[in-house]
């Protein structure tokens, strides 16, 4: 595929950086430790100047640093072990963090500093990203067992999972756009669930006699909670295809949203006969989960009646 094809346009400038960004990933090391990315500075010296002996161009050069008026350089600086690329053991050496690093790579005179700088950027965002996904991974696991835990059915879990998943994400966008926690949120709601559903967040938890702080989408049919995480999934989509401000807007795009939900929902009450908005509540779904684990038991009992 050509560059046009591709509609991706190749500069000079971005073709060095990815020739910088594989340099610099196959020749500074680094390590994480106490939270973040700690590169051997040495590393980056030769790197960034193509010393022929970058442990005596660091060693000097901590002197102009310090003269510049970076006085605290040497408590910046941690000894950590990085595996030698001669003999594969592990040594001692010079290391920084980020902010440090980029500090010391101003006092060298190196066209490639500013690529470096953006190549350190991107390595802290990553691994930034690959902590918060495993977090986000472990709590979800954490949550799958408490539901088992509770009797739910896995395929169930799995639309709760993935309920969760979309209504964080359009609260966040909500947040983002200027609507207001607590009783703008609940319009919003209420608005896709009146689309959707045809009827408030109240009314569809007085039909599953859910009281107090009892969740309504624990209560939830697997179809329910796939119409309701599409109508969301929708509001999220509109919200950013218009870059809708305000709650205004934002109420006019969960409207739209929840009519999209809705005209699923009755599309597929139309092909099966049969309501989607049940009374069906926590205790039902959990004995369903029993039903799976234990049937020859709930044949006896069907029996019996």
């Amino acid at each position: 595929m050509s560059e046009q094809d591709s509609g991706e346009h190749v500069t000079p400038e971005t073709t060095a950086l990815t020739i910088f960004d594989e340099q610099a990933n196959g020749r500074i090391r680094k390590v994480w430790f106490e939270g973040r990315w700690w590169f051997s500075v040495i590393d980056t010296v030769g790197l960034l100047t193509d010393s022929a002996n970058p442990r005596k161009y660091w060693f000097d050069m901590k002197r102009n640093v310090r003269s510049e008026g970076f006085i605290e350089l040497s408590e910046r600086i941690r000894q950590l072990k990085m595996r030698s690329a001669s003999d594969g053991k592990f040594y001692t050496t010079d290391a920084a963090d980020r902010e440090t690093l980029l500090r010391i790579i101003e006092s060298i005179p190196s066209p490639k500093a500013e690529p470096f700088k953006q190549w350190l950027a991107r390595v802290g965002a990553e691994r930034m990203e690959e902590i918060e996904a495993a977090e986000s991974s472990a709590a979800m696991e954490r949550l799958r067992a408490q539901y088992r835990k509770k009797g739910y059915s896995d395929q169930w879990i799995e639309r709760r999972i993935e309920k969760i998943l979309v209504r964080n994400v359009v609260t966040a966008e909500w947040l983002g756009r200027g609507a207001k926690e607590g009783r703008e949120f609940a319009q919003l709601t209420d608005t896709l669930s009146v689309g959707t559903f045809d009827i408030t967040t109240t009314e569809h938890r007085a039909l599953k006699n859910l009281r107090g702080a009892q969740n309504l989408q624990d209560s939830m049919t697997g179809l329910e909670l796939a119409l309701s995480s599409l109508a969301e999934e929708t509001a999220t989509a509109l919200h950013r295809a218009r870059d809708s401000q305000g709650f205004g807007a934002l109420h006019r795009d969960t409207r739209e949203a929840g009519e999209v939900g809705g005209a699923a929902r009755r599309d597929i009450e139309a092909r099966t006969r049969q309501p989607i908005v049940s009374p069906i509540n926590y205790q039902h779904l959990r004995q369903e989960r029993q039903r799976q684990l234990q049937p020859h038991l709930f044949d006896d009992e069907d029996e019996a009646k």
